[in-house]
């Protein structure tokens, strides 16, 4: 499966130039596909076909709007198991959680999205003033491989709602659920130009659509290094940027805290295989309880099931990459050699998951 073709201009066409990218299925290691990776001139087609398209998308009626969003969720709930199936693939989501908490998630942002709009006054009266809210114009939208369809219902759809007209780049590692969702665009009937996609690494694709001249706002999510060279890209131009960067919370547990507290904790921590910016990866916890908490969380990580990704129930998969991988494997060691005191798990992969 070879993923070549871009949507730029209400159609799928091949590049302009490009390399392919191995697309790993992580429950296997093995490649599944590769997907071309654009170049600077694929943004340039994609920016053009946008910027034409921002007229007739601004001139929509409210009721234009919500009609072609209704239309997507409808195709979204007829697509729903090929997104799921596409999430487990990608990023080696269990079938359970890819259908019953990744694609749900989108689902549930279009539900949001258009009871917001239906609601939502574009223009009204403040004091002695008329406040008038208008697209922002073309908007580069970068998503990351943790939450792929629920990152790019977040960020396309409120854009669409807007007027905006938009690129999306999705993740290089997880391009599969945005070639569905791109689909579920097209058949959409959108105004040609709208909604572009252009698949690419961030060096290459996310870093010309920070640059360029006639992009009006990035939105961005994920690493805080990529963040900041995106702000520092988009500084000539003015562009706005909003930015979600890595960073992880933190639980406190006091001794009156509820008494689930500490189990609960770690079971969130385990969801999605520790891949999601809220999960409290660290607990600072009342001294006077300590020794119990370890032994909670002993019992939670340990009652952790983890499987292959096609299997259904309620395990947790691999993490994403062989890059995430041995970052976590650094992580460990690197908590080891600094004194810390490792109850459960530990360095390498067990014995009986390859």
């Amino acid at each position: 499966m070879d993923l070549k073709k871009f949507y730029i201009n209400g159609q799928f066409v091949d590049p302009i130039s490009y390399k392919l990218f191995d697309i790993i299925n992580p429950a296997t290691e093995n490649s599944i596909g590769r997907v071309a990776l654009g170049s600077p001139a694929d943004v340039d087609s994609a920016v053009i076909a946008a910027r034409a398209a921002f007229a007739k998308s601004s001139s929509l009626t409210k009721e234009d709007r919500l009609e072609i969003l209704k239309t997507v969720r409808e195709n979204y709930k007829k697509r729903y198991k090929d997104i799921a199936e596409a999430v487990r693939n990608e990023m080696g989501a269990p079938i359970t959680l890819a259908e019953g908490g990744q694609t749900a998630t989108g689902l549930g942002h279009l539900k949001t999205a258009i009871e917001v709009l239906e609601n939502h006054q574009f223009e009204y009266r403040h004091g002695d003033y008329i406040v008038s809210e208008e697209p922002v114009g073309v908007c580069g939208l970068i998503t990351p491989w943790n939450w792929p369809i629920n990152q790019i219902t977040l960020k396309v759809i409120p854009a669409l709602a807007a007027g905006c007209t938009m690129i999306l780049k999705p993740s290089e590692i997880a391009p599969l659920s945005a070639i569905v969702f791109a689909e579920m665009i097209h058949d959409a009937g959108f105004p040609p130009g709208v909604f572009n996609l252009v698949n690419g690494n961030g060096d290459g694709v996310g870093t010309q659509l920070a640059k360029h001249t006639d992009i009006d706002m990035i939105s961005f999510t994920g690493s805080t290094r990529a963040g900041k060279l995106i702000s520092k890209n988009s500084a000539d131009t003015i562009k706005r940027v909003c930015l979600e960067l890595g960073g992880k919370g933190g639980n406190i547990v006091f001794a009156d805290s509820d008494p689930d507290a500490v189990k609960r904790g770690i079971k969130h921590v385990m969801g999605n295989s520790g891949q999601s910016c809220n999960h409290p990866t660290r607990m600072l916890v009342e001294k006077s309880i300590y020794d119990r908490a370890v032994k909670e969380a002993i019992e939670e990580a340990e009652n952790t099931k983890v499987d292959i990704s096609s299997k259904k129930g309620g395990h947790i998969g691999p993490v994403v990459s062989k890059i995430q991988y041995d970052k976590i494997q650094n992580l460990i060691q690197s908590g080891i050699d600094e004194g810390a005191n490792l109850v459960a798990g530990g360095l390498n992969r067990p014995a009986d998951l390859n």
